[in-house]
């Protein structure tokens, strides 16, 4: 009896784990495609990552004080506050600024496609400031290398086949040609989020060796981030403004506080989910998003995607599940051979934040 009700509570575990990570991309996508429709209204990108940002690190504080207290370092070294302000700035103010440029000038669907190029940057970068295993002979390491360019192979293609002609006021010659500019403008901007999103993962790596609380971590990188995008508007625009946006303040209130409750509550579990199961089985369900963001945008926006970008984004995923497997394989033959001096502890196996 004892050993069915074990057998069942971890099925029910398993399942929750599953469903609720497929829920979560799901959330992503959604969230993604009324963005894209909030800054094609003309909301400042700075002012949602200015709000954003503080609304998240509220609502995941009480979560880093509840599972991470005994965890926080009785004392903070002056490194570890630099790293804290590179951080916040790249992962914050300038990942997520070129980020919701990137998704203002192409479609959701793209938007969430591109950020799967990160693992296979993450790796490359790693293993250059040697926190990554890499040795040539290994045919993992030359599977992930493979991966990586497979991936940067579909962004291109996804990149330079999808064009924005699908939309109807894009009818002249002119217009087109001046869509099909923004657009790639566009696809460079979240190319740049994502090498700068992979360099502050490897940051995060480091920092979290003596500061092993990712949710608090979240919490100070985003307040901090918060504040440094407030002081960039300010001093690029001289003031903290909305923009041009033709949405009500109490829209734009609505869902900066409805997307950090969101946010918030996808990141805690994704970190939960990280430390149970480890972030390939979490990053597995990336592409969930993507294809949400697809067809909402198709139903919803009318931003349909072409068969070459469909077959870019095909790429994509091939490369990351390459990537993913090889990664999954290399850590089971070294745990395998007994081997734990090979694993430096900025691996991007550990429970990282994205």
């Amino acid at each position: 009896m004892l050993g069915g009700s074990s057998a069942r509570g971890g099925f029910l575990k398993e399942f929750l784990i599953i469903s609720g990570l497929f829920v979560v991309q799901v959330l992503f996508g959604v969230y993604t495609v009324v963005l894209n429709r909030i800054l094609g209204e003309g909301l400042d990108p700075l002012l949602l990552i200015v709000f954003g940002n503080l609304s998240t690190a509220i609502i995941l504080l009480p979560f880093a004080v509840i599972f991470e207290k005994k965890k926080w370092p009785t004392k903070l070294s002056p490194t570890s506050m630099v790293q804290f302000v590179v951080l916040a700035l790249g992962g914050v103010t300038m990942y997520q600024g070129l980020l919701f440029l990137g998704i203002k000038k192409t479609s959701p669907a793209i938007a969430s496609a591109m950020p799967n190029l990160a693992p296979g940057f993450i790796f490359i970068i790693a293993a250059c400031v040697r926190f990554e295993k890499f040795d040539i002979r290994c045919k993992y390491s030359g599977i992930k290398i493979l991966g990586t360019l497979v991936c940067l192979s579909g962004a291109i293609v996804m990149s330079c086949l999808q064009s924005p002609s699908t939309s109807p006021m894009l009818t002249s010659n002119k217009l087109s040609l001046l869509g099909n500019k923004e657009w790639m403008l566009g696809c460079f901007y979240l190319l740049s989020a994502v090498v700068i999103l992979s360099c502050n993962t490897v940051l995060q790596a480091a920092t979290m060796v003596s500061f092993p609380a990712p949710l608090t971590l979240c919490v100070i990188t985003a307040t901090m981030g918060s504040i440094l995008t407030a002081m960039l508007q300010f001093i690029v625009e001289g003031k903290i403004d909305a923009g041009s946006s033709t949405i009500n303040v109490a829209s734009i209130i609505a869902f900066v506080i409805g997307g950090a409750v969101v946010i918030g509550a996808c990141i805690a579990f994704q970190t939960w989910c990280v430390n149970r199961k480890g972030p390939v089985l979490v990053a597995i369900f990336s592409p969930i998003q993507t294809v949400c963001s697809a067809i909402l945008s198709a139903v919803l926006l009318r931003q349909v995607i072409s068969l070459g970008s469909l077959a870019g984004i095909v790429l994509m995923f091939s490369g990351l599940y390459m990537v993913l497997w090889a990664k999954n394989n290399e850590g089971l033959s070294l745990v395998d051979a007994g081997d734990d001096s090979t694993q430096p502890p900025g691996d991007i196996e550990k429970p990282l934040l994205s």
